[in-house]
């Protein structure tokens, strides 16, 4: 069973993913912050793969894959990185990234490398449905990963009900038709948006990110959904802090 769907079997309400950047604040901070996660009781891991184009990301985490960047990482050294944590970390694991980086690297070689680091899940925002439909789902299936889509307040229903019939873990709620990054409260035309898509009633759990920050935002989307993805703000944290305190940013959300 895929590692993110076996999550909302155990446990569907108030569900906690934490998003950062492979290779920040420094190189090898990646298990780093792996293991401060996971021991901080987060649900479920996204592991950022810094981009030098990146289309959904707003500053704090363009500022983040930059130095990332400058730190010399790139995708053979985070593999590395994710494999050597393979067996003592508990939390699922996602890799976010960005179509061209997997056309770059390989295509086989990008999902043999996920599957070797005990990674079934991916996140590709810029990966069209079409190509999904006509190249890339058989590729997936091959090595048993799944694709995760994300939907927006302008996504029409007619697209969200074939998402859903594809999904296999969860349909990414982008909060609000923009880039990531926090925004303060949530908003009534947010809310409309979260009752909008809840009563459609899909088949799949949802998960809201993109301006979720801290307890009152997540407590908040979790009202409309199994759980929300938090990004931008542990960017900010990690970098004002660094990597030996991450329970103090999990422990008041939870």
């Amino acid at each position: 069973m895929n590692s993110i769907k076996k999550i909302f079997q155990e446990k569907d309400k108030n569900i906690l993913s934490i998003y950062f950047t492979s290779g920040f604040p420094e190189l090898n901070d990646t298990s780093k912050v792996i293991e401060g996660l996971s021991h901080g009781g987060v649900d479920f891991i996204e592991v950022g793969l810094p981009y030098s184009d990146p289309l959904a990301d707003g500053p704090t985490i363009q500022d983040s894959s930059q130095v990332a960047l400058k730190n010399g990482i790139n995708l053979d050294i985070i593999f590395d990185q994710l494999l050597s944590i393979k067996e003592s970390n508990n939390a699922p694991l996602i890799v976010m990234g960005y179509l061209n980086q997997m056309l770059k690297y390989g295509e086989e070689r990008f999902c043999q490398k996920l599957v070797e680091c005990g990674i079934d899940t991916v996140i590709l925002p810029d990966l069209p449905m079409v190509e999904y439909e006509n190249r890339y789902k058989v590729l997936f299936d091959k090595y048993g990963i799944n694709n995760v889509f994300l939907i927006t307040p302008q996504t029409s229903e007619e697209r969200i009900r074939k998402i859903d019939g594809y999904t296999k873990s969860f349909i990414y709620m982008v909060a609000s038709s923009s880039i990531t990054g926090a925004k303060g409260d949530i908003s009534q035309s947010q809310i409309d948006y979260f009752k909008r898509i809840k009563a459609m009633k899909l088949q799949s759990n949802l998960i809201i990110g993109f301006g979720i920050s801290d307890r009152s935002t997540f407590s908040k989307a979790c009202e409309y959904a199994s759980g929300a993805i938090i990004g931008s703000a542990f960017i900010k944290f990690l970098a004002q802090n660094g990597t030996k305190k991450i329970g103090d940013f999990i422990s008041p959300i939870l």
